[in-house]
This record gives C-alpha cells, sequence and structure tokens, in this order.
C-alpha cells in the first residue's frame, strides 16, 4: 500500500511539472499584442526571452514581475537590484545609446521609457528591433497598468497579478487611515538645489505631488506651473513648510547645509528639526518601490497614525 501511495504521488508532482512546463511552453509560443505609451500596436510572437531595457525604472519592474532572468542588457543608471549592475550596459549616460551594442545583444524586445525620445524609438525599429514604449504614470493605476504590461510581455502575467494586488492593498491601509490624521502638513520635497537661491521642487501633475496627497499632506509646490519647477528660496521661506524632504542628497546636499541656508532658519521643519534625506530612486522611477515610498512618508509625517 506504501509503495502504491509512493508511485501514485511521484506520477503526480511528474504530471504537474509536466503542466508547468506545458503553461511555460505555451506562454512563450503564444503571440502577444499590446498597445504602448506611444499607441503603437507592438506584437511579439511570444513571451520576450531577451530583452534590452533602457531606463532604470524599466529595468526595475522586470525584476519585480520575476522577469530579470530575461534581461540581457541595461542602460548606464540601472542600478536596482544590484543584479542588474552585473549585465552589460548599452550606455545612456550622456543621453545617447550604443545601437551596435543593442543589436549584438539580439534582443527580442527593447523596452524604452519617457526617458528616451521619440527618435531613438523610431532609430531602434529602423534596425529592425521590437520596441515597447512605457509612459510614466501619474498616479497608482498607471503603476498597475504598467507592470500588467511588462508581466504580459514577458509571460509573468500571474506574478504581475499578485504583485498588484499586494501593492493595492498596501496602499488601501494608508488610505484607510487617512480621515483619523488631525493635521494635514505642508511639505516641500527638494529635487535639485544647484542653485540654492532657485532650487527645483515637484509641482503639479508630478508623482511626487501624487505621493505627497496620497499620503495626506500638502505639497507646497502643488501651485506651480509644471510637473518640475523652479521655486525661489524666499517663495519656500514664506510657504514655510511643517516638512522638508530631500531628495538630492547625491549632489552634495546636506540637512545641515540646508539649514544653514539664508532665511531658512524660520522655516517651521527647520525650527523643528523635521528636514530628512529621502531615496530619491524610490520616487523618480515609476515602479514597486512607490509604495515604499508612500509608506516611509506617511510614517514620517504621521508617526502617531502609521506606526
Amino acid at each position: 500500500m506504501t509503495k502504491f501511495r509512493f508511485h501514485i504521488i511521484t506520477l503526480l508532482t511528474a504530471l504537474n511539472l509536466l503542466l508547468a512546463s506545458c503553461s511555460f511552453a505555451l506562454a512563450k509560443s503564444t503571440p502577444i499584442s499590446l498597445t504602448d505609451g506611444l499607441n503603437r500596436t507592438v506584437s511579439l510572437k511570444g513571451a520576450a526571452q531577451r530583452i534590452v531595457s533602457l531606463a532604470p525604472s524599466n529595468t526595475e519592474l522586470l525584476y519585480e514581475v520575476g522577469a530579470g532572468g530575461q534581461l540581457v542588457g541595461r542602460d548606464d543608471f540601472s542600478d536596482f537590484p544590484a543584479e542588474a549592475k552585473t549585465l552589460p550596459s548599452v550606455g545612456g549616460s550622456m543621453g545617447t545609446y550604443d545601437m551596435a551594442a543593442i543589436v549584438a545583444l539580439k534582443p527580442d524586445l527593447v523596452l524604452a521609457a519617457e526617458i528616451n525620445t521619440p527618435g531613438q524609438v523610431k532609430a531602434l525599429q529602423d534596425l529592425g528591433l521590437t520596441v515597447f514604449f512605457l509612459k510614466n504614470p501619474l498616479h497608482m493605476e498607471g503603476l498597475y497598468q504598467n507592470l500588467q504590461s511588462i508581466g504580459t510581455l514577458t509571460g509573468k502575467s500571474d506574478q504581475a497579478a499578485v504583485l498588484i494586488k499586494s501593492l493595492q492593498v498596501r496602499v488601501q491601509a494608508i488610505i484607510d487611515k487617512l480621515p483619523v490624521i488631525s493635521a494635514h502638513y505642508k511639505v516641500y520635497y527638494e529635487l535639485d538645489a544647484t542653485d540654492r537661491n532657485m532650487p527645483y521642487t515637484a509641482g503639479p501633475g508630478s508623482y511626487i505631488n501624487y505621493l505627497l496627497e496620497t499620503a495626506g499632506d500638502v505639497n507646497i509646490g502643488a501651485d506651480l506651473n509644471s510637473p518640475y519647477s523652479p521655486i525661489t528660496s524666499d517663495e519656500v521661506i514664506h510657504l514655510n513648510p511643517d516638512f522638508i524632504f530631500l531628495g538630492d542628497t547625491a549632489y552634495g546636499v546636506t540637512v545641515e547645509s540646508v539649514m544653514q541656508r539664508p532665511g531658512w532658519s524660520a522655516i517651521a521643519a527647520v525650527k523643528n528639526k523635521r528636514v530628512f534625506i529621502f531615496d530619491d530612486a524610490t520616487v523618480s522611477r515609476p515602479t514597486a518601490r512607490i509604495v515604499d515610498a508612500i509608506e516611509m512618508l506617511a510614517k514620517l509625517i504621521h508617526p502617531d497614525v502609521f506606526k
């Protein structure tokens, strides 16, 4: 009897492996047709197996849906996760790419993003390459759509769906707590202070503005003219943010240097020592790490609510 049960278990295990193998083979061979961010219909004979990513956000999305092993090349800025840095780079640091290197990798899919121009997309197409362009999302639904598109293109639709569901649950957990927040604080998010008298911040229509609103707060740049806009130092002082987040510390900005800027000692965030370094990659790259950023913002600004 025991021997019989052993054979049954062995047979079922083999059958499950066979079904999984068939499903994988089917996913690889099933034709795919999707509309990309440039409103082009992009077709593949099956799930892409050799992918070149031209943007760090695309690279992260691939790893997030479990398709990192299908990546054969990446741009200079793709540094997360760490495994991505071991792949050959095809350029991008000066806004240009090594087309010959891309072709030599024999990709069945090249993933472009908004840091790539329509001209670059066309140049790659003219070389006979299949290019899919992902637009930067302006809200979570856009991020979910990008994850699902990546999942479909790589044969990882199920993994993408599971990830999307988990992100939705985490975001909803934050939204559910917003009604109990007693105070909505003013926040200044700094992107670039090369000119400290005219630093750049996140304005209306930016993903950062959306994240701050989702975390239950007010972005002082929300009334500016563009998603990424300069703001005078005097305006920051006048608007008097309660919190300051520095997304530009990679360029030498420090908490101490911000506190020593002329006139900034009068700002509530400086007086109350609420000036924080923030990993800009978690907000500037529209990937699943965006939810990490929302959670971190919520906890830093409302520690009494988000423990």
